[in-house]
């Protein structure tokens, strides 16, 4: 009988390399049980997370939604606020999908937060980013730059366009004479977006992953 593990890899398989959604699906299904009769509750909580990414790039989200707060019960119940915090942001992706930007920035915020006061910068940086991102994308221009500007003060290793964008704010503040840039002189097409990528955390992992990769084993 295969292993939870095993299981778990070959959905990782299926659903990234394989684009098997369907086959994905009933492998992470799988995976789930096997990590619940193993008696590790929390590795079959990741398993729920993995479903709800499947669903979401399946455009299931109101499943998707369902399976990540049942998973973020079990976490907050541990409790083990890192990945709760980490499933908070992924459910923000699942609403950022559905075009709730509102909702999904509220979520992105309460990880954050969480991120911030557990001490874990980069994943707060890299949550700032998308909240950061959604705010330019939707006219708040001063609020979005100067949420880019925190995210960058935390995130230690930047690309080339993230720095890109860094030097440009760093510009904007000092010809406004310093603070965060913001008014109506800012047309949105002057701000490039930055490479961002939705906080889905790999939960073994210090930096996101791609917002189709599903959790991997922390062990």
């Amino acid at each position: 009988m295969a292993t939870g593990q095993q299981l778990q890899d070959e959905g990782i398989k299926l659903f990234t390399q394989q684009r098997d959604y369907e086959a994905a699906i009933e492998t992470f299904k799988q995976a789930h049980a096997a990590y619940q009769a193993e008696g590790k509750p929390d590795m079959a909580a990741e398993m729920q997370v993995n479903l709800g990414l499947v669903d979401r790039a399946l455009g299931n989200y109101e499943s998707a939604i369902t399976a990540m707060n049942e998973a973020r019960t079990v976490f907050a119940n541990m409790p083990d606020r890192l990945r709760e915090a980490q499933v908070i942001g992924n459910l923000g992706g699942v609403y950022l999908a559905q075009n709730n930007t509102e909702q999904a920035v509220t979520l992105y915020r309460e990880a954050a937060d969480t991120f911030r006061d557990l001490g874990d910068d980069e994943k707060y940086g890299q949550t700032l980013l998308a909240m950061a991102d959604i705010q330019v994308r939707s006219g708040k221009l001063m609020q979005g730059l100067t949420t880019y500007e925190i995210a960058y003060d935390s995130i230690k290793s930047l690309n080339l366009r993230q720095k890109a964008l860094k030097s440009l704010i760093g510009v904007k503040n000092r010809l406004m004479g310093g603070g965060a840039p913001g008014g109506d002189e800012v047309p949105a097409d002057e701000v490039p977006t930055a490479d961002i990528v939705n906080p889905d955390m790999l939960l073994n992992n210090s930096t996101p992953a791609d917002h189709s990769t599903p959790h991997t084993d922390q062990k």
